[in-house]
């Protein structure tokens, strides 16, 4: 076994099962997945480590336990369409196609997108696509979305996601309040997302999820 597949292993047991994830998809896809392939080259010793992992200004990989969670309490199925926002290098986007029928991974920062679906497409990857383009219009041409994720904070979801989810669809946002952050799962019931609290976790805003009237020096 490779030291990158010891870490992984640890990573479950040590971060994700003590957690409270207990679906044995999520567990079985957190396994199968060398997040060490989407991180920056120079950060791969880090890979497993508890934390987010810084990838560019303002944008993280989430920390192991966040995304796990959020895909415990999502309970993604084998014949959903995920829409994966922020995807980055990749690495949630490879994690989600071990559990839905087809992902589509959307990233405004060009060099990372094309860096993941190189990736991607390395470790055959086949039931992904990557789209480039800003976070805060979601992909439109292939909503609506069983289930709607984002890879970073949020202050205020746009509404241009809210109408890609599917009527019935789920969708998790990690809202921050200041240096607070609570994940919440959305249900669209009647056209109207009804939110329900998950766990706490923390992440910087993304980009286009700002408040209103807030800006970024």
């Amino acid at each position: 076994m490779s030291s990158f597949e010891t870490q992984r292993t640890t990573m479950v047991d040590s971060q994700i099962r003590p957690s409270d994830v207990t679906k044995y998809p999520v567990l079985d896809a957190l396994l199968a997945v060398p997040r060490e392939l989407y991180v920056p080259a120079g950060q791969r010793d880090a890979a497993y480590v508890g934390n987010n992992l810084p990838l560019s200004k303002g944008r993280v990989l989430l920390e192991p336990r966040t995304l796990a969670k959020m895909l415990e309490a999502l309970n993604v199925q084998p014949n959903e369409m995920v829409l994966d926002i922020a995807a980055g290098y990749g690495y949630s986007t490879a994690v989600l196609a071990h559990l839905a029928e087809a992902v589509i991974a959307l990233e405004e920062d060009e060099s990372m997108a094309h860096e993941a679906e190189a990736t991607l497409s390395s470790e055959a990857v086949d039931n992904a696509a990557v789209v480039i383009g800003p976070l805060a219009e979601g992909a439109a041409q292939h909503s609506p979305y069983d289930v709607i994720i984002l890879q970073g904070g949020v202050a205020k979801l746009p509404a241009a996601i809210e109408e890609q989810l599917k009527e019935g669809g789920r969708i998790a946002c990690l809202f921050m309040e200041g240096a607070l952050g609570l994940v919440q799962i959305g249900y669209k019931i009647d056209g109207r997302i009804n939110w329900r609290f998950a766990f706490n976790a923390s992440a910087p805003v993304l980009p286009g999820f700002e408040e209103a009237g807030s800006f970024v020096l």
